[in-house]
């Protein structure tokens, strides 16, 4: 079971007025079956009285041969009768509720099998000795108490029971097919993530002599560790305190590129009959890149014959010369888990389709001129469009040096700007041309790669080396997600001839191949990049150089064959994961926007270990030592799980809004909104001075100026400007809405933003509002939030406001608002009372002379 603190839908807070309940995943209302009460309720807890005495028997036969192993919970099997009723599985797991100590499980769901022609539905549970007679109670409950509607307390969940027993360790197994029970082989256990997990299986293996590797991995409330036994050595697991969830078997692989071609096409064919194509309806990345080879087995299913094309010629990725867009493809739809997908034998589903235009031309094809290739993307944007209707993200890896000074517009990126805002554009000669009124509608997602060191001059101090390389074009259009390379990759190769190389990046630090926008004018242009994903390490012999090395790259589908398989890094393969995780939110919440998704990538990313020492050094000193960090390596990195979940302790609301910032033919009022805070505040205050932390994210999409003479101005490339800002704790909502007035007054004056409120931000007012993707962090106490009780969105001008022959007062405009509370305070739960107690109000609008 994944961890109950990461299964949980961030909260979407519907034009401030309600909160919206997203469904349970399993759909529908569940279907409960007709028993009798009495003979039903008294076989299901004599069945599980059964199990648990079962247990307690095989737990002290062990418990007395060492007492080390002596556990502190059962393991029991809960059957269904029939997928037709399926298990009530949220029930299945349960904290203890109180508040000043961490939480513990009462029980927990270990794992779920699905009903098969053969077996019924089964979850594996884990119950606490200390909390064995509530569990109980959940049974005796369902025989002696009702609820309103009159139905026996506890329905849902015991009705759909058929069968209770103790767990065997088959139970635990969840591969594919029967466990090898002859002979010793290596397995995978998969442990509940605890303090006591690895202690505890290091005494079980070292109690039996069991082999084992020093290698474990940590994942998302799991830990991974690896043992060598018989199967007949493993049964006792089930009755220690090894906080045992799966068994899987393993197969060890260093790299699938070492194995034979014959080997490879084996794994990659096994992987491709394993593969739930996406539904037809489903979110689309659309890659503009080389072209894609729809016919590799990992791809085919994704992509239909419809969704492949080019804006000039043959589809297919030319193999002659290219690689990369099929490259990108194989990360886009499975992103860094080719490897691990190799090791299993589960079924992949895949939630999201491909589309591919190809942009890049062949030999025989001419190439794209610099001032075209604006053009060339919106011709690659409408092929897909016009094809099929369904949401999408383009994924663009694409990049040049640009035609001017760093970080300055240039035709492609405005044209990119324009038609992410929904705005026709067109060139003509050197200029830039908009067409038509921006249409919120219409508005797309573009996540682009910030573009690799040109020349690619790695070097030991390779930071250095990103230091002077700037963000390529476009990817410093404003409305775009831009996304920087990383490395956790820092394995030294097993290979004799690498015995003296070393990886250039320590783990966590930025990859040597990642560019930065350090050169761009910091007064201006957006901080870039927004996010950083793996994009591999170099290594280095101290003279020569292996850019591309398998073990410090990324698996991906190759172009050699329907079955190759090849290494890809930098930030183009960052970047397609990053349009992997946009798209995978797209899924999850169909109902976000285009700038909804690009705030929260951002919004979710967590600086690596390495990264937040450098920010927590820079905190101590100036705010533009935090600036250059940020143009570095952005907020940090994004995980799959951040992205699509909050938690108990770390909760995201989510809102979409919009409003007319300046009205009347000369702008005169101006408006901005007030959100009343929907607070935890019970739980905030019991805080105290405990620490918390207040991430905010302000995204929504400019429009570009037509003009390239106003591309060198503060406040004359973008349409423009909002920025948000939050009520301190001694101010009152007059006093507050005050000082936000005075603030968007100096900055349309050109001066500095003013005394912040709250000495609490990362980065600050002054560097907040640079870019169309404004994001900070507040650090405080629990108490002293608990009083901040509004934040306000405000404009600042642009050239709508400036430019007042272009039509475009009373224009509204709309942006995503991104709030997420976090502390590290074991067993605070700030989720539960926002998502069902506290009622959001409807924000005022206020307007101001």
């Amino acid at each position: 079971m994944a961890d109950e603190h990461h299964t949980l839908d961030h909260l979407f807070v519907a034009g401030f007025s309600d909160t919206r309940e997203f469904s349970a995943r399993r759909g529908g209302k569940q279907r409960v079956r007709t028993v009798d009460r009495r003979s039903h309720g008294n076989k299901v807890l004599t069945d599980t009285n059964k199990a648990l005495t079962e247990t307690d028997l095989r737990r002290k036969a062990l418990s007395d041969l060492d007492d080390r192993l002596r556990a502190t919970g059962s393991i029991i099997v809960i059957e269904g009768d029939s997928a037709k009723y399926p298990l009530k599985l949220d029930k299945l797991s349960k904290l203890t509720p109180h508040r000043t100590s961490p939480k513990q499980p009462q029980w927990l769901l270990l794992s779920f099998h699905a009903a098969t022609d053969d077996l019924p539905e089964r979850a594996v549970v884990w119950v606490s000795d200390d909390h064995r007679e509530t569990f109980l109670k959940l049974f005796q409950d369902f025989l002696e108490k009702e609820t309103r509607n009159s139905n026996p307390k506890n329905h849902e969940l015991i009705a759909n029971m058929a069968e209770v027993r103790a767990a065997f360790l088959r139970d635990l197994w969840t591969s594919d097919g029967e466990p090898p029970t002859r002979g010793k082989h290596w397995w995978q256990l998969w442990l509940r993530s605890t303090e006591e997990a690895l202690p505890a299986f290091e005494a079980f293996a070292d109690m039996f002599g069991l082999r084992r590797r020093e290698r474990s991995l940590q994942l998302s409330g799991r830990l991974v560790v690896w043992v060598e036994a018989t199967w007949e050595e493993l049964i006792p697991l089930p009755s220690t305190p090894v906080p045992i969830a799966e068994i899987r078997s393993p197969d060890f692989i260093d790299t699938v590129e070492d194995l034979s071609r014959m080997i490879q096409q084996e794994h990659v064919t096994d992987l491709a009959d394993r593969v739930t194509p996406p539904d037809l309806d489903a979110p689309a990345v659309c890659l503009l890149d080389s072209g894609v080879l729809r016919a590799h087995s990992l791809l085919r299913d994704a992509l239909a014959h419809s969704d492949h094309q080019a804006i000039n010629g043959w589809p297919a990725d030319n193999t002659a010369t290219h690689a990369h867009g099929t490259s990108m493809a194989g990360l886009a739809l499975y992103g860094p888990h080719l490897d691990d997908h190799f090791t299993t034998t589960q079924t992949v589903p895949l939630l999201h389709r491909l589309e591919s235009v190809r942009m890049v031309p062949d030999r025989r094809e001419p190439k794209i001129e610099i001032a075209d290739r604006g053009t060339a993307t919106t011709e690659a944007v409408a092929l897909p469009e016009i094809t099929y209707p369904r949401p999408r993200v383009f994924c663009l890896t694409l990049s040049s040096t640009p035609d001017g000074r760093p970080g300055e517009p240039t035709l492609w990126s405005a044209a990119i700007d324009a038609i992410a805002a929904g705005t026709d554009s067109m060139r003509e000669g050197d200029q830039f041309r908009l067409i038509s009124d921006p249409d919120p509608h219409s508005s797309r997602l573009f996540v682009i790669a910030a573009g690799n060191l040109n020349p690619p001059h790695y070097q030991e101090k390779h930071r250095q080396a990103s230091a002077v390389s700037a963000i390529q074009d476009p990817a410093q259009a404003w409305n775009a997600l831009t996304v920087g390379a990383s490395t956790q990759l820092t394995e030294r190769p097993s290979d004799a001839q690498h015995d003296s190389w070393s990886p250039i990046a320590a783990s966590g630090d930025l990859s040597p191949h990642s560019s930065t926008s350090l050169l761009f004018d910091h007064s201006k242009w957006p901080l870039k990049p927004d996010i950083c994903m793996e994009g591999g390490n170099v290594l280095s012999d101290g003279k020569n150089i292996h850019e591309r090395h398998p073990l410090l790259s990324l698996r991906s589908t190759g172009v050699t064959s329907d079955t190759a398989l090849t290494s890809a890094n930098a930030t183009s393969a960052a970047t397609a994961q990053a349009a992997r995780l946009a798209v995978l939110a797209m899924q999850r919440y169909p109902d976000y926007w285009p700038e909804t998704i690009r705030g929260l990538l951002p919004h979710c990313a967590e600086w690596t270990p390495s990264m937040k020492r450098e920010i927590d050094t820079a905190r101590r000193g100036s705010k533009h030592e935090i600036e250059v960090l940020l143009r570095t390596f952005g907020w940090g990195v994004p995980t799959e799980d951040a992205v699509l979940n909050s938690s108990r302790q770390a909760v995201t609301l989510v809102t979409q809004d919009q409003f007319t910032p300046f009205e009347g033919r000369e702008f005169s009022m101006r408006s901005l909104r007030l959100h009343d805070l929907p607070w935890p505040a019970e739980a905030l205050e019991a805080l105290g001075e405990k620490d918390v932390r207040l991430r905010v994210t302000l995204s929504y999409f400019i429009e570009p100026s037509a003009s390239r003479r106003g591309w060198q101005r503060r406040h004359s490339y973008a349409s423009h400007g909002l920025r948000f800002d939050l009520q301190d704790s001694t101010e009152t909502q007059q006093q507050f809405i005050a000082r936000v007035s005075n603030t968007a007054q100096r900055e349309e004056e050109g001066n500095s933003p003013g005394k912040d409120a709250s000495k609490r931000w990362t980065l600050g007012p002054r560097r907040q509002g640079l870019g169309s993707l404004h994001q900070d962090d507040w650090y405080g106490t629990g108490a002293e939030l608990s009083r901040c009780n509004s934040l306000a969105v405000f404009p600042v001008g642009g050239w709508w406001k400036y430019n007042k022959r272009t039509g475009r007062e009373g224009q509204p405009v709309r942006y995503a608002l991104l709030l997420s509370l976090q502390t590290q305070e074991e067993g605070v739960d700030l989720y539960t009372p926002i998502a069902t107690q506290l009622q959001v109000p409807v924000p005022t609008m206020i307007d101001t002379p």
